[in-house]
């Protein structure tokens, strides 16, 4: 049973950590510079932590552009106020991250003039449905072997769909409940301690206030855990942080 836990709870802060600081943060917003073999490492990182629900920088980038360009209207890709639950929510982004993945649909040249992360070879093999069910074969085995009993075998579908799962909540939380520390056209807004137990995804309103600084915290109570891990970073030279306008 501990180390179910354990894996459980190693797996989602990891997975969140690298969507975070990596897809989001770096991809989307480019809030640091790095090397290029430091920017292959946290690229290996965060295909190997999302396993089998591994998010294509790129398309991820691109689609969350869209979200700030288009925040909570009928053209942002996953706005909570534009379907009728989390579930239709989740399956439009997914159509709309799909499309740019693959090719379908050509996003304006507007998401695409900054630095989008490419790596083609490491993201056809993390996309790839074998590889997607390696990862879902590994967790099950893991589960077989440590798990109790059947009942926590439960736990396994948060594990198969952690990278989409944790973007669900924070866009559907981080748009329709908590408070708000700076008036903005959207509805975005900070979701009371659940800001630091997603290590700092969830202060939606202070993001979209000034979406290019890395600190989402912006009052004495709030905390984001990634900033401080960008600070070391920053410190010890793997990272250097942008000045935030």
């Amino acid at each position: 049973m501990v180390f179910i836990l354990i894996l459980l709870t190693s797996h989602w802060f990891l997975s969140l950590f690298f969507h975070t600081f990596f897809l989001h943060r770096f991809a989307s917003h480019k809030m640091y510079e790095t090397s290029k073999n430091w920017e292959r490492i946290f690229y290996i990182c965060t295909w190997f932590f999302q396993g089998s629900s591994y998010l294509v920088p790129r398309a991820y980038g691109v689609m969350h552009r869209m979200h700030h360009a288009y925040s909570d209207t009928d053209k942002d890709p996953h706005s909570p106020h534009f379907f009728k639950d989390i579930y239709e929510m989740m399956k439009s982004t997914i159509t709309i991250y799909r499309s740019f993945l693959l090719g379908q649909n050509v996003p304006d040249a507007e998401f695409t003039k900054d630095y989008l992360p490419v790596w083609e070879k490491l993201d056809r093999f993390g996309h790839h449905m074998l590889t997607r069910m390696s990862f879902v074969v590994l967790y099950t085995a893991l589960y077989w072997y440590f798990a109790p009993n059947y009942w926590w075998f439960l736990l396994l579908p948060i594990h198969f769909l952690m990278g989409p799962l944790q973007g669900a909540i924070v866009n559907w939380c981080g748009h329709k409940y908590g408070y708000r520390n700076f008036d903005s056209i959207d509805q975005s807004k900070n979701t009371g301690p659940w800001g630091v137990l997603l290590m700092g995804e969830l202060f939606q309103n202070n993001h979209h206030h000034k979406k290019d600084d890395a600190n989402f915290a912006k009052r004495w109570f709030e905390f984001d855990i990634t900033y401080q891990v960008m600070r070391l970073f920053n410190y010890i030279g793997i990272i250097q942080l942008r000045r935030s306008l």
